[in-house]
Order: C-alpha cells, then structure tokens, then sequence
C-alpha cells in the first residue's frame, strides 16, 4: 500500500510539472506585455490657426488613447505667436511625454518653432538642421515703436528661457534667440545644451530615449510601434484658405462676381461664385490678424469697380480701383508679419485683371448704349416693305396696316418705305418699282 500512494503521489508530481511547462510556453502569447504605441505628429508647415488646432488635437489623442509617448515632428519656418502659444501650452499640460524631433534632414525649427522644440520634454534633432531665429516680427514687434518693441521682445524671451530651464537646457541661448536671432546647426545647439540628442532617424531617437525619465514616468520607446498623423484633406483645405495670396484671389473673384450679378440680375452664376467665393474669403480673414487701414482699401476698390458702370469716369474709377485694391493687398495682413503677406506680384496681377475685366465690360455696355434701339415704334421709320393683300404690309418681318402718304391706294406686291407710324398703323410711301409678285396675307 506505501508503495501504491508513493507512485501515485509521483504521477501527480510529473503532471504538475508538465502542465507548468505548457503554461510557461503559453503565456508570452497572451500574456506578454504588450507593444508600446508612439504617435508621431507631422507639423511641417507654418504655425497657424489650422495647424495648431491639428497639433493640439493630436496630443490630446496620444493622452486619451494611452500613447508611451508624443513625436511631434517638426519642420517650420515660424508662424504667429498665438498659434504658437497654443502648441506650447497643450505640451506643457500634456500627461504624455512630448518629444519635438526637428527632422528631416535640412529641416529648420525658426522663430514660433523654437517655442514649440523648447517646450518638448526632450528635443531631438537630426543632421543637417537649425534651430533659432526667434526674434518677434510683426504682430510680436516688428514695424512697432521703439517701446512697444522693447516689450514685445522682452516678453518673448523671459517665456522662451522660462520653457528651455525648465527642462533642463541653456536658458542663456534661448534668451539670445530672441534678441540677437541668433540661428545653430544641431551639432552646434548639442554642444550648447539647446537641445538633448542629435538623431539620424525616428527609430534611433526612440531607442536611444528609452528608460528616460519624464515627470517622474520611465519611457519604454525601445522597438515601439510608431503611427504617423498628418492632416487630413480637409484639414489641409483650412490651411489653404488661410494662404495670404489665396483670400486676396478669393476676395477679388468675390467682389467681380457680385459686381457682374449687380450689373446684370438674374444671370446667376456669377452671383453664386462671387457669394461663395467672397464667404471662404472672410473665413480666412477671421483667421489671421488683419489691418483695418487695409481691409477699408479693398472695400474702397470694390465699390469704384462696381461705380464704374453707372458714373461717366472714362476709366478713372478702375485705376483708382485698382490702386486701392494693390495697396490694401500689401497690408491686409501686416499684422500677421511678414510670413503671411500677400505677394506683390499677385497683388499686381488680380489688380491687372480686375482692371482689364472691368474696361471690357465697360466698353461693352457703352457700345451697346451707343447702338440704335432695336424695339418701338420709331425703328419702323425708314424700313421697307412690301404691300400684301389688302392693304397691309410686311415691314420687319410683321404684318400692319397701312396708309399711303399721298392718299393713293397700294398696290400687291408694291415696294414701299416707311414715313412714319401713327398708333398701329403705318404711313408709307410707294418705291419706284414694284415685286414681280405677291405672296402670303394677313389671316
């Protein structure tokens, strides 16, 4: 009997264990933890409205869908320091780690983009890029008094020194940036601790982070797996509406069309393209910052376009609308700075356009002023006819009754010319020679 229990008790022994080692080799596949996910966010355009608000977006998906960590990947020339501040402001609130990695290669973080990269909880950059340039222009500072200025960019240094020491990096460049723009290439701002790392790829930058240590959390990036975000088409239609040189051609488009509806009720389309036209104008012009000085001139040459046709100006009107319209152009958005200004020579050429549309339809609505009057009475004058049976006669392709001047009577067939028009009847007189023969009358 021990005997028995003893074997039995083995039996189980090698059971267990069996079982154990099939559990062991189970559990990597449903167990394992899982792949650490990294949302890489393309911002290489400049910083506006359309961007921020995708850029924003995306760091608060990362946060509520559980992303190790937030790539933003960064490529701009600048853009306007309230777009700016809300990129900033939402890395800094971020619960995710945000990393700013200025790539690719030949990519610049400048002006409103340094915020963005210092604000990063690390900063990367890869081969063959810049950082600065971050002195404020326009809407910041530029074309401002001397004291307006000197505030504007005491501002901006004191935020953009405050962003780089917080985490950790040379406040003193940060504050050189703003005064001097003062510009690095990566190896330069690696040297000058402006930034953490150098890079050459997304996936290098990921392993080399991994087991960092962000606010207290430990990165686990190593072999993570990376979706790319980039805008959508209709995020890119925003962005495109916002191009300084597009709402100027929207705006002109706009004004023609309405002017061409008001000249001529009822065709319709240009009505319609000019409504639709002139409504995605002024969606670009909430977006950006605008002069007053200048939005006044574009409304001052649309209505000496549209009085063109109803004042007597011999083209005087057109040239005053044209300059108007180039010079409002060129500072509509001088409070934007000079990354958002209208070219001069698409200033130039809508102006030239416009203009030349407006003297083709001047010059044939006086032509057609000028031509005789196609309806009335007074058109039959001096037209001929032919005399039908009884006494009527075909004049203008009509058929009327008709008296003779003389007093004679008229004869079928007979050629005769129109004197005058008395109510509904005509007073002819007879031709020389007679039609060899008759046709039709009057039923």
């Amino acid at each position: 009997m021990p005997g028995s229990v003893g074997e039995l008790m083995k039996s189980l022994r090698l059971i267990l264990g069996a079982a154990l080692v099939v559990t062991a080799l189970a559990a990597p596949a449903g167990a394992a933890e899982s792949q650490p996910r990294v949302l890489a966010i393309e911002l290489d355009n400049d910083i506006n409205p359309v961007t921020a608000d995708f850029v924003v977006g995306e760091l608060e998906r990362a946060q509520d869908e559980g992303f190790e960590a937030a790539v933003i990947l960064l490529d701009t020339p600048g853009g306007l320091s309230t777009a700016m501040e809300d990129i900033y402001k939402a890395e800094l609130a971020s619960k995710t780690p945000v990393i700013v990695y200025v790539s690719p290669e030949g990519a610049q973080a400048t002006s409103a983009g340094v915020f963005v990269a210092q604000a990063a909880d690390i900063l990367a950059m890869a081969p063959a890029t810049s950082i600065g340039s971050s002195t404020p222009i326009g809407q910041g500072g530029g074309n401002l008094g001397s004291d307006l200025r000197k505030k504007a960019i005491n501002s901006f240094a004191s935020t953009l020194r405050t962003l780089a020491e917080r985490h950790g990096r040379n406040g003193d460049w940060a504050e050189k940036a703003v005064r001097d723009a003062s510009n690095l290439t990566e190896q330069q701002a690696l040297e000058q601790n402006v930034i953490d790392l150098v890079a050459p790829s997304l996936p290098a930058l990921l392993d080399e982070v991994d087991g960092e240590q962000v606010d207290g959390q430990t990165l686990h990036t190593a072999d993570a797996e990376v979706e790319t975000s980039s805008m959508s088409i209709w995020k890119q239609i925003l962005d495109l509406l916002v191009d300084p040189n597009v709402i100027a051609l929207l705006l002109s488009v706009g004004t023609l069309g309405i002017i061409v509806e008001l000249w001529n009720p009822g065709l319709i389309f240009p009505g319609t393209v000019g409504a639709i036209s002139l409504i995605l104008g002024l969606f670009g012009l909430s977006v950006l910052p605008v002069s007053w000085a200048g939005l006044l001139l574009m409304l001052l040459a649309a209505v000496f376009f549209a009085a063109e046709a109803f004042v007597v100006s011999h083209g005087a009107l057109t040239v005053a609308g044209a300059v108007c319209f180039v010079f409002g152009a060129l500072i509509l958005f001088d409070p934007a700075g000079p990354a958002y200004q209208v070219s001069i020579w698409v200033a130039l050429a809508i102006a030239g356009t416009l203009a030349a549309a407006m003297f083709f339809v001047v010059a044939k609505l006086v032509q057609a002023r000028r031509l005789p009057a196609e309806v009335g009475e007074h058109v039959l004058v001096g037209m001929p006819g032919v005399v039908r049976r009884g006494g009527w006669v075909h004049a203008n392709g009509e058929l009327w009754r008709a008296t003779s001047v003389g007093g004679e009577p008229l004869r079928e067939g007979e050629r005769v010319v129109v004197e005058d028009v008395d109510g509904l009847t005509l007073r002819v007189r007879p031709e020389a020679q007679a039609l060899p023969e008759s046709v039709g009358s009057p039923t």
